[in-house]
């Protein structure tokens, strides 16, 4: 007999409804003979709510290292001893020469990451002249720039930027344990004022930084409530000199049930994979049946991504339409 978890995702599938905490609680406990059923009834709900192409998005490290918070994670934290590259803002030549490399790629969205509680509005003033000069290319804007109020965020949508990331990276409940220079509901609040500025919102967090699984589906439940556009989800890649350098690094179907769980969770978003993919190994392929709708693609921050010609190989293999 169908176990009663799976039939209230299927009654989900059909409404496009977020589950109940308790079955996201069962999704991410499921056993591995309970994976398939759960990849159909993720890959029903990505394709029946989002649609049958996928989209993937690169970045740019658009000003490095330095940074005044102790994000327990990140080697770009004055807190940890990374030896993590240092460097001001890149210039406009250096932008547009990433962006046309991301255009070689099958993305159709380029990210500006910069690190920092909040980028200074002479930068911001900088950047955003930038795109002013190359908005109308085929690939869209985004920014990610730290904790920004309305008003500078509405200087990003004049100048062409179409979408703000700014991840919350962990459930209110576990953040401390993470993060103590800055509060949670900073964050929050930057990503209220995203939506205020009229600019579509991509937030998400990091998997594995030692949270319980109840506090994973709080996190995909505090994004559904905050309606975002699209969730990266990031992995752990324990880092040398973090305060998390010994954390275990999550395992691949652990990764896959937690990917599932953000679709059940958040039907109609966009759920992109990033940082961490790697720890999936030969299992790569699954995000998209786990309810994924897309990748980052081509170079990260701090760690290595994966090889962008395997990517592409990987998607024809599929036979997955990529919306360029």
């Amino acid at each position: 007999m169908k176990k009663t978890f799976l039939k209230e995702i299927e009654k989900s599938v059909e409404c496009g409804t977020a589950v109940s905490g308790e079955t996201a609680l069962e999704v991410l406990r499921s056993s591995p003979d309970e994976i398939p059923e759960i990849l159909c009834l993720a890959n029903r709900m990505r394709v029946r709510w989002v649609g049958e192409e996928v989209s993937h998005c690169s970045i740019m490290n658009a000003k490095s290292g330095a940074c005044s918070e102790d994000c327990a994670f990140c080697a770009q934290s004055l807190y940890h001893d990374t030896q993590a590259a240092v460097s001001e803002l890149s210039s406009a030549a250096e932008i547009m020469e990433s962006y046309a490399s991301a255009l070689k790629l099958p993305v159709n969205r380029f990210g500006l990451v910069t690190s920092g509680r909040a980028l200074k509005d002479r930068d911001i003033e900088s950047l955003c002249e930038v795109v002013k000069s190359g908005r109308n290319g085929r690939i869209a804007w985004c920014a990610s720039f730290g904790c920004l109020d309305k008003a500078r965020l509405l200087d990003l949508k004049e100048a062409g930027f179409r979408r703000f990331h700014h991840n919350l990276e962990t459930a209110e409940s576990f953040f401390p344990e993470i993060c103590t220079t800055h509060s949670y509901a900073l964050r929050i609040d930057t990503v209220r004022a995203v939506r205020e500025a009229g600019m579509e919102i991509c937030c998400g967090g990091i998997l594995g930084l030692g949270e319980s699984l109840e506090q994973r589906v709080e996190l995909a439940s505090i994004l559904a409530r905050e309606q975002v556009d699209s969730i990266p989800l990031n992995f752990l890649i324990p880092i040398p000199g973090t305060r998390l350098e010994n954390m275990e690094v999550m395992q691949p179907l652990d990764m896959i049930r937690s990917i599932a769980m953000f679709r059940f969770v958040n039907p109609r978003a966009e759920i992109k994979i990033s940082a961490g993919r790697v720890h999936l190994r030969e299992l790569q392929s699954l995000i998209f049946f786990a309810g994924a709708t897309g990748m980052m693609m081509g170079e990260l921050l701090t760690v290595a991504g994966r090889n962008a010609a395997q990517d592409v190989q990987m998607l024809q293999d599929l036979e997955i339409v990529s919306r360029v």
